[in-house]
């Protein structure tokens, strides 16, 4: 049974079903409980610490009305406010309770439907999530737990020291055009040992004129490096004498350098210590291995859609996870007016990050996707562009990863290009 639709969540809820509003907040929440034919049992709303105490106070206050009104289930209802409602949400979990989510964007614009104000309170807005919630309009969050959260932790950890190596390497660019805009036409990449080396002793151009050919090739015979002789010292010493960099503030210059080299140096490392322990991760997922048989699949995007995904066993269609990554389709029609279709993009921007990064490495890797992307291109009826395509790519991953993580089947070449035929006869 899908219990994801709409339809199913109104069913779920019943007379014996206490409804609870909750308002969250960084260190007190507010709470209102209501009848699924909204009516109220508390006069004032439950104040609450985001705290043990303030949980477990929380939590007896429910017992009590579900007691006192012959109630069976519970359903707490909040917005995703930032990272606050992770420790309640958790608390909730684990004592038997399923928390949902209501869209914070369909809060502010109900809010208006009682009093016609749009004020803002803790009173408030606990009934306008409860009244969502009685609605059917709510969603269920993940909270994943067990190796699947320590997946997503050590991804979003990933994320963001990739994030920072890039911040540091596109400043790294940015020092070089300001002082030493000739050294790209020597080392195209700024890893290259024997460049890393000079810099370290002749970070600018006057130092590195001042050093010589001959004190550059000495740092590296004393290093005992391969590759780099007279000929590349004296390359290096010609850039440094025509160079066209900025002389002023030298002593500021070099700290810079320094900093932003040793920088990308601990970002690097701390990228690859973090692979390293996803991978290791990875390994305790059921089918993982046949995912990274694709080829034009690696780990990084295996880590990062598990990441975002979870446990495939709670999704009951891919569709689910194409609206999960925000790759659902919406329409853009009325009366006679057929505007151009779009992606929602409301979803897990990450997700969508991955997938369409994986739409681009099989496009350039793996034959039977690429022939895919052709197709959707080059087709007779209604061809795509090439952003279209890589969305329809994208989704084709999703339902590749679906059924092999969900069933355990391999990867089959020959089942992808059976379903080229099948869309290009259906063409016909």
């Amino acid at each position: 049974m899908k219990y994801n639709t709409q339809n199913a969540k109104i069913a779920s809820i019943t007379e014996k079903t206490l409804i609870v509003g909750i308002d969250i907040g960084s260190e007190t929440h507010f709470a209102r409980a209501f009848y699924w034919r909204n009516y109220e049992y508390t006069k004032k709303a439950f104040e609450f610490s985001n705290t043990e105490e303030g949980f477990h106070s929380f939590k007896a206050w429910m017992e009590d009305l579900s007691a006192k009104h012959g109630k069976t289930a519970v359903i707490p209802g909040m917005e995703p406010t930032g990272h606050y409602w992770f420790a309640l949400g958790k608390f909730l979990q684990d004592n038997g309770m399923r928390p949902v989510h209501v869209n914070p964007h369909h809060v502010k614009k109900s809010k208006e439907l009682d009093d016609n104000n749009p004020n803002k309170n803790d009173r408030k807005d606990p009934k306008t999530i409860a009244g969502l919630v009685n609605e059917g309009r709510f969603s269920y969050p993940y909270i994943p737990t067990g190796v699947y959260a320590e997946i997503r932790n050590l991804s979003n950890l990933r994320f963001q020291a990739q994030e920072e190596l890039t911040r540091a390497k596109n400043r790294l660019a940015r020092w070089f055009a300001i002082y030493f805009p000739e050294y790209k036409d020597v080392y195209r990449d700024i890893k290259a040992v024997s460049g890393r080396m000079v810099l370290q002793v002749a970070p600018l151009p006057d130092d590195i004129r001042k050093l010589g050919v001959e004190g550059i090739n000495r740092i590296w015979r004393d290093a005992k490096l391969r590759g780099a002789g007279i000929k590349r010292a004296k390359t290096l010493v010609t850039a440094a004498e025509h160079s066209v960099g900025s002389k002023e503030s030298p002593e500021a210059a070099r700290i810079e350098l320094k900093m932003l080299l040793h920088d990308i140096d601990v970002y690097a490392s701390r990228v690859e210590e973090l692979l390293s322990m996803l991978d290791a991760k990875l390994s305790e997922i059921p089918y993982i291995d046949k995912l990274l048989e694709i080829k034009g699949i690696g780990k990084i995007t295996v880590s990062g859609f598990i990441a975002e995904v979870g446990d495939i066993r709670r999704f009951d269609d891919p569709k689910q996870l194409q609206k999960l990554a925000g790759y659902a389709i919406v329409a853009n029609e009325s009366g006679k007016h057929k505007g151009e279709s779009r992606i929602s993009y409301r979803g897990r921007k990450r997700l969508r990050y991955v997938l369409f990064e994986a739409a681009l490495s099989l496009i350039a890797r793996n034959p039977e996707f690429r022939k895919i992307y052709e197709y959707y291109r080059t087709r007779e009826k209604n061809p795509l562009k090439k952003m279209q395509s890589l969305v329809a790519v994208a989704c084709k991953v999703i339902r590749v990863f679906y059924v092999m993580l969900k069933k355990g089947v391999d990867y089959d070449p020959e089942k992808m290009m059976g379903d080229i035929r099948r869309l290009e006869l259906h063409a016909a």
